[in-house]
């Protein structure tokens, strides 16, 4: 019996210490998920916190050059959550991953604070850079579910890219990025004409077409003249 309330009182101190270091990631959890009914419920529940508290513990062991254990750990929290960050990955307060499953954060990645990420999002590299090749995003920004993230780019604070979006190349501050490739279509609230409108484009072939249509008339108006 004696063991038993030992044991139960050493969860009990664990589960409350992890809630006092980690509060920012859980109150972030409680504002941005209508789903979330406590505390208690969010520390145990749900990978997205618990994905984060692996990482904490990772990117520290990272940052001291400790060799295997770093990367091991966060397969194991891969794993266990279905979540993958690279050890090396800098990461601010009150990022809340949704759902998660399939997320993927590179290891040059760096993220600011109250950061929104849903699930099958990848903050990755194109193959092509060295160094820092994964992308910046500054604060406030939401990642919609399904998008692909990619090099190293900057993504603007205050700025959504949308669910299944691939994006390239930087962003600025308070935008809306849609599609493939991603496109701007708001920016400070307000609607932005496509870059790429693929209903409106012109046709490079029919323009020419009409260009020669327009030059046989001509032709034959000049011949029908000289007769």
């Amino acid at each position: 019996m004696n063991s038993f309330v030992l044991i139960s009182l050493s969860i009990i101190g664990f589960l409350i210490i992890l809630g006092i270091v980690f509060l920012d990631e859980i109150k972030a959890t409680k504002e941005r998920d209508p789903a979330a009914k406590g505390f208690l419920q969010i520390l145990l529940l749900y990978p997205g916190v618990h994905a984060i508290i692996f990482h904490r513990i990772n990117h520290f062991l990272w940052t001291l050059k400790i060799p295997f254990f770093p990367r091991a750990f966060s397969q194991l929290a891969r794993f266990l959550t279905g979540i993958e960050i690279h050890p090396g990955a800098r990461i601010g307060q009150r990022l809340f991953i949704d759902h998660g499953m399939g997320v993927v954060i590179g290891e040059t990645t760096i993220i600011g604070n109250n950061v929104t990420l849903f699930q099958g999002v990848t903050l990755g590299g194109t193959g092509k850079e060295t160094g820092k090749r994964h992308p910046t995003l500054c604060d406030n920004v939401v990642i919609g579910a399904g998008a692909k993230v990619l090099g190293n780019i900057e993504i603007g604070k205050n700025s959504y890219v949308g669910a299944n979006a691939v994006v390239i190349k930087s962003i600025p501050a308070n935008a809306t990025v849609v599609g493939v490739p991603g496109r701007i279509t708001r920016k400070d609230g307000q609607r932005v004409e496509a870059e790429l409108d693929h209903v409106h484009v012109v046709d490079p072939v029919m323009q020419h077409l009409k260009e020669l249509v327009k030059r046989v008339k001509k032709l034959e108006e000049k011949e029908s003249n000289s007769h």
